[in-house]
C-alpha cells in the first residue's frame, strides 16, 4: 500500500483552521485503498465499522444536513479567476434523490462539461454495486447514499473491490461531519458532498478533481458585444479595460477582434506594427515569448491585441485559430477584454457562449431591444448554470430621438441595466478624437463615474483605497 499523499491539498484555500483537509485527489480509487493505511495522529484510529462508531456522530447530523462550507470558499476564490473546462472524461452517476438528480443533469449541460460523457441512473450506492458486477468502471463515480455512516463505509468497501485502479469516486450523503469526511478521504474517496447541491457545486468539484497543478494560469475572459453597429460597444470594452487596470490596479489585455474596422489603436493611439491578426493566422506559433511581441503596451498593465483594422485581405480565419487564440491569451493576464465586432459567425457565438462574463451593450431603441433579446435567450437557454449578461444601455437621452424608457426595456428583457451611459456627444467625441480614455477627459463625468462601475463589477473589488496626502507633505508641495 503506497503511504498516505503528500500532494498539494486542493481544499487549502489559505484560511485558517484548526481541522484541515488532506484529500489524496491523484490517486484512484480501488482496493488497495482500504489496505494498511496509517492514520495521521489527528485522525480517528482505522479498521472496522465498529471502531468507526465509537466517533460518536449524532442522528441529528443524518436528519438535518447543512450546506458544506468547502464549496462556498471554492466559489469565492474561483470568483476572481477563469473557469476552464473539465477534461475529457465518463462519469457514472448512481443518485438517490430527485433534487441531487436534477442538479446533476444541469452540471451535466453546463458549457464547463461539454468535453464530459455523463451517465445518470437511480439506485444510489446500492445501484451501483449491482452495476459493476458485471462491467468496467469509468474515469469517476458519483454516488448518492441516504445510509448511516456504517452502513455508508460498509457499502463503499464493497465498491472498493469491483473499483478499477485509477476510478476516482464522489460520495453525497447526508452527514455533515468532519469525522466522516475524513474517514472517507482517508480511505481513498475522492471527494465527499452533502446536499443540498446546485448544479455549480458539481461542476466545480469535478474540475477540481481534475485540475493540473502544473497548467498555465487561466485569466478571465470577458467579451464584449454590441446589440447592433454603433451602439458604442468598443468605445465601453477600451474604457472598462482602462478602468479594471489604471482604477482596480489589475493587470489585462485587450484584444481588438473586428479585425477590418478595430478602433482600439486609435482609441490608445497606438499603431503596432503586429497585432491579433498576426496571431490567429499562426496560432500554432504563438507562445509567450511571441504574444508579448506582438502586443502593444498602453499603459503599466494594459496590453493591446490591437487589429490591422485594413481591408487588404479577407481575413479567412478558421474558428479553430480562434478559438486556439484566446485560449493562449487567457494566461497573459487576470483578466482578458474581448471587443467583438457586430457581424454574426459561428467563432463570435462560441467566444458568447464560453466567456467567463458577457456584457452587452444596447441603445434604447426598437431595433437594440430585439436584437438583445434574442442574444440573451440563446445565453440563458445555453449557459443556464451562469449568471445572465450585463446589460449596458448606452447614448440614453440623445436629443430629439424617441426611446423606450430604462425601466421597460429592462424589463422586456428581464434583466435590469448594469449601468445607464447618458448621451455626452463632447466628451466621447473628444476622447475618441485625442486618444484617450474617458477618466483622462472628464474624470468627474457621469461617464466616467458609471464606466469605472461596471468595472467594479466585472472586477468584482473595489479600487484600492487612496492614501490622503499629510499636513507636511501637502506644505512642502506648495513651497
Amino acid at each position: 500500500m503506497k503511504p498516505q499523499s503528500t500532494a498539494p491539498d486542493p481544499f487549502d484555500m489559505r484560511f485558517e483552521a484548526d481541522d484541515d483537509f488532506a484529500p489524496t485527489p491523484d490517486e484512484g480509487w480501488h482496493e488497495a485503498a482500504f489496505e494498511g493505511v496509517s492514520a495521521a495522529p489527528d485522525t480517528p484510529p482505522d479498521s472496522s465499522l465498529g471502531d468507526f462508531d465509537d466517533l460518536e456522530i449524532m442522528p441529528a447530523m443524518v436528519e438535518a444536513p447543512r450546506p458544506n462550507p468547502v464549496h462556498e470558499i471554492i466559489a469565492g476564490a474561483e470568483a476572481m479567476l477563469g473557469e476552464t473546462l473539465v477534461p475529457r472524461i465518463t462519469i457514472h452517476a448512481f443518485l438517490a434523490t430527485p433534487d441531487v438528480i436534477e442538479a446533476a443533469e444541469a452540471a451535466s449541460n453546463d458549457r464547463r462539461m461539454e468535453r464530459v460523457v455523463t451517465t445518470i441512473r437511480p439506485g444510489g450506492l446500492p445501484g451501483a454495486l449491482q452495476a459493476y458486477q458485471t462491467q468496467t468502471t469509468p474515469s469517476l463515480i458519483i454516488v448518492e447514499s441516504l445510509d448511516g455512516p456504517g452502513e455508508l463505509l460498509a457499502g463503499l468497501d464493497q465498491l472498493a473491490e469491483v473499483c478499477d485502479p485509477g476510478t476516482k469516486v464522489v460520495v453525497i450523503g447526508a452527514a455533515n461531519d468532519i469525522a466522516l469526511y475524513r474517514e472517507l478521504i482517508r480511505r481513498g474517496v475522492s471527494e465527499y458532498l452533502v446536499p443540498p447541491l446546485n448544479a455549480l457545486q458539481i461542476v466545480r468539484s469535478v474540475s477540481t478533481l481534475y485540475s493540473d497543478p502544473s497548467a498555465p494560469f487561466v485569466g478571465r475572459q470577458v467579451a464584449f458585444c454590441g446589440a447592433k453597429g454603433g451602439s458604442g460597444s468598443s468605445t465601453i470594452a477600451h474604457n472598462v479595460a482602462h478602468s479594471i487596470t489604471e482604477r482596480l490596479q489589475i493587470g489585462a489585455v485587450l484584444v481588438d477582434l473586428d479585425l477590418p474596422f478595430g478602433t482600439a489603436g486609435l482609441d490608445f493611439n497606438q499603431d503596432p506594427l503586429q497585432g491579433v491578426a498576426d496571431a490567429l493566422s499562426q496560432p500554432d506559433r504563438l507562445d509567450p515569448v511571441l504574444m508579448d511581441r506582438m502586443m502593444a503596451r498602453c499603459t503599466e498593465r494594459l496590453s493591446l491585441f490591437a487589429a490591422p483594422a485594413t481591408l487588404d485581405q479577407d481575413y479567412e480565419i478558421s474558428n479553430e485559430a480562434y478559438d486556439e487564440v484566446t485560449n493562449k491569451i487567457r494566461g497573459a493576464a487576470p483578466f482578458v477584454i474581448l471587443d467583438l465586432p457586430h457581424a454574426w459567425s459561428a467563432w463570435k457565438r462560441k467566444i458568447l457562449l464560453s466567456s467567463d462574463d458577457l456584457v452587452i451593450v444596447a441603445t434604447p431603441d426598437l431595433a437594440s431591444l430585439r436584437n438583445a433579446k434574442n442574444m440573451i435567450d440563446l445565453v440563458r437557454r445555453a449557459r443556464p448554470n451562469d449568471a445572465p449578461p450585463r446589460l449596458v444601455l448606452n447614448q440614453v437621452g440623445l436629443p430629439g430621438r424617441p426611446e423606450i424608457p430604462v425601466k421597460d426595456f429592462g424589463a422586456a428583457l428581464g434583466i435590469t441595466p448594469a449601468v445607464v451611459l447618458p448621451f455626452d456627444a463632447k466628451l466621447f467625441g473628444q476622447a475618441a478624437n485625442n486618444g484617450q480614455m474617458i477618466a483622462e477627459i472628464g474624470p468627474k463625468s457621469k461617464a466616467a463615474e458609471a464606466l469605472d462601475n461596471l468595472a467594479q463589477q466585472i472586477g468584482r473589488r473595489e479600487p484600492p483605497a487612496v492614501q490622503k496626502a499629510s499636513l507636511i507633505s501637502s506644505f512642502f508641495k506648495r513651497k
